[in-house]
């Protein structure tokens, strides 16, 4: 094998699906690739006429476009097309043309076919990943495998124990034991606890490029601190961080033990992976404009999770993941063109993409935390194109501006920590009934980009004080109870009376938001962290706060309220008409009538429970 085979083999082995073939395979398949240049424009695949070719992408990007020009996609290193016509009629079905200049390998239609007969790993990876893409782009597919990736945890599809070695092991050891056991990470501990993770790439690219020495200490190379899951997560919450970080392997930890290692190649294999996909194209834009774009398969995306029967719950943590992964794009485009920040900062996000319980689109809440040191007249000549940047391609991409203008283009709401510090002080300490109304939005938030430790500290601030202010809890318990279900007292629904939603149900601010308010409470007078509502509750049973009877009935009540708004959100999206929370009882069969109200109940009951016990704080 020559050096230029060697490179194409090395390549191969870098990238999925081609990284699950033997060896004397990747060397027949280094010959047999041919490699093809384009210049920027150039077309490689035309709509409507014959392609022999599989293509893989090794450098620059290409740009796939509907028969009408429409842009759907943007494909980097790895990525692979071709695939489609060559397993249906030969005739292509979108136009492929270069982004850039690009170097692509072509796989002849024969090798192809051959590779996808005899592998499995290889046909799965084809004959699956069509199927997604089709989700993608609202045709027809398979769903059961989404149901799966909502409700399998972790754990039940971790393949083995954890391969580990000490810190102090060599790369010699380190090569050895992952090629014994046929691993393409391993996991590195020090005094019995996780410090790192080193991959068949690190050695790549670290070891044998950079010629160190074999002997050397594999804790020289490796990724420290490396992030993990939870083995009690879901399978989609693993794809979900995958895609965000965009890494293949996961360690997956117990209460701090480690239990073993989660790879992409696991994922795959096994599941429904439109999320990730959706996502992963998120991170390839380098425009504003390819943002857009990808952002209109959001509501396509939330239509098939719904009919997948997936939990209100996942399909929360799914769509906010996506609206995350945009609003990070969008962060990293803005230091793109601005440089690196003059001070270190944190973008928060509040509301329900800070709680993970986005729906459809919905307007945007955020805010920057700055670092101390941050300095008006010098700095936010920085912050301020940036927030800007941010917030209008959000808009762009879905997420209308706020009608209250809580964002970071507000001056008020792009602050130094001190500063954010004294906001707090004056909502906990002198809680103005008004100023709370807006104020929930901050006691939702989250850092989604930059540094976290000046949120964490933030945060834990905050904490502190709203747990020991018994006022503070009696005011945001007036506000939490002025939502209340839309229930009668003959157990009759009470409907909106006004002309454009006239005789519907609001199933956000009567039906979701009065639980999301006692969640809210519940966490801020327990110093409880997390700001999801479902985990809100289940902390404040644990801490005592909420019997166990109360926090089931109302995570129940969640559920089924969280789903009913969806199905409504989902049928308006199917119709072709914009998402909204305002539901017509004639959408309800008699059963589901009967369920709602018992869902209500259980809000108002729990409701005048929840009154009893903060309400005392003004006597």
């Amino acid at each position: 094998m020559d050096n230029e085979q060697l490179t194409v083999r090395e390549f191969l082995t870098a990238h999925h699906p081609f990284d699950q073939l033997p060896e004397e395979v990747l060397i027949r398949l280094a010959e047999e690739l041919e490699p093809h240049r384009l210049a920027p424009g150039e077309r490689v695949l035309e709509f409507g006429k014959p392609n022999a070719h599989c293509y893989i992408v090794h450098s620059g990007a290409i740009e796939v476009h509907d028969p009408e020009g429409q842009l759907l996609a943007r494909l980097g290193e790895g990525d692979v097309f071709g695939q489609r016509s060559l397993l249906s009629d030969g005739i292509a079905d979108n136009c492929m043309q270069a982004g850039e200049a690009t170097v692509l390998y072509r796989l002849p239609a024969a090798a192809f076919h051959r590779l996808y007969r005899d592998y499995a790993a290889f046909r799965y990876f084809f004959g699956r990943a069509g199927q997604l893409r089709d989700i993608l782009y609202g045709q027809e597919a398979d769903d059961r495998g989404s149901v799966n990736l909502m409700t399998t945890t972790v754990a039940e599809i971790l393949r083995r124990s954890p391969v580990t070695l000490p810190t102090t092991a060599t790369l010699r050891e380190a090569a050895q034991t992952m090629t014994q056991e046929g691993i393409s990470s391993l996991l590195l501990v020090q005094d019995g606890t996780l410090a790192g993770i080193v991959t068949d790439r690190d050695l790549r690219s670290r070891v044998l490029a950079a010629g160190l020495n074999y002997d050397r200490p594999v804790s020289e190379i490796m990724t420290p601190s490396p992030a993990a899951i939870d083995a009690r997560s879901y399978a989609y919450e693993a794809l979900l961080a995958m895609a965000r970080h965009g890494f293949n392997h996961l360690p997956v930890l117990c209460d701090g033990e480690l239990k073993g290692m989660i790879t992409a190649t696991d994922l795959l294999q096994r599941y429904s992976t439109s999320p990730l996909y959706l996502i992963s194209d998120i991170y390839k834009q380098q425009t504003v404009e390819g943002l857009v774009q990808v952002s209109r398969r959001l509501a396509q995306m939330l239509v098939i999770l719904v009919e997948a029967n997936a939990s209100a719950q996942s399909i929360g943590h799914v769509v906010s993941s996506i609206g995350e992964a945009i609003t990070s794009r969008l962060l990293t485009l803005a230091e793109a063109q601005l440089g690196p920040p003059p001070v270190p900062y944190a973008w928060l996000t509040g509301g329900s993409m800070g709680r993970r319980e986005q729906t459809a689109h919905s307007d945007q809440d955020n805010c920057l935390l700055l670092a101390d040191g941050y300095r008006k007249d010098t700095h936010d000549a920085y912050f301020e194109p940036l927030s800007r940047f941010v917030c209008d391609g959000l808009n762009a991409c879905g997420y209308i501006y706020c009608p209250g203008e809580i964002m970071a283009i507000t001056p008020r709401w792009r602050q130094p920590l001190q500063i954010w510090k004294d906001y707090f002080d004056g909502w906990i300490d002198q809680p103005d009934p008004k100023a709370l109304l807006n104020a929930t939005i901050f006691f939702d938030l989250r850092c989604l980009h930059g540094e976290q430790g000046l949120f964490k500290e933030l945060w834990a601030y905050v904490l502190d004080k709203a747990r020991r202010n018994q006022l503070f809890h009696a005011h945001m318990a007036v506000n939490a109870l002025s939502h209340q279900p839309p229930l009668g007292f003959f157990r009759n629904f009470v409907l909106v009376k006004d002309g454009k939603h006239d005789q519907t149900l609001d199933l956000k601010h009567t039906g979701v938001v009065p639980i999301i308010d006692i969640a809210r409470v519940y966490a801020l007078a327990g110093g409880i962290e997390v700001v999801n509502t479902r985990d809100r509750l289940e902390a404040a049973q644990r801490q005592g706060g909420l019997s166990q009877d109360g926090a089931a009935d109302l995570i129940d009540a969640l559920e089924y309220i969280g789903i009913i708004r969806l199905r409504h959100q989902a049928r308006l999206i199917r119709r072709g008409k914009p998402p909204d929370n305002y539901m017509p009882l004639d959408e309800l069969s008699h059963f589901e009538r009967n369920r709602l109200k018992d869902a209500f109940l259980v809000v108002k009951t729990m409701q005048s429970t929840f009154a009893q016990r903060y309400q005392r704080g003004f006597g």
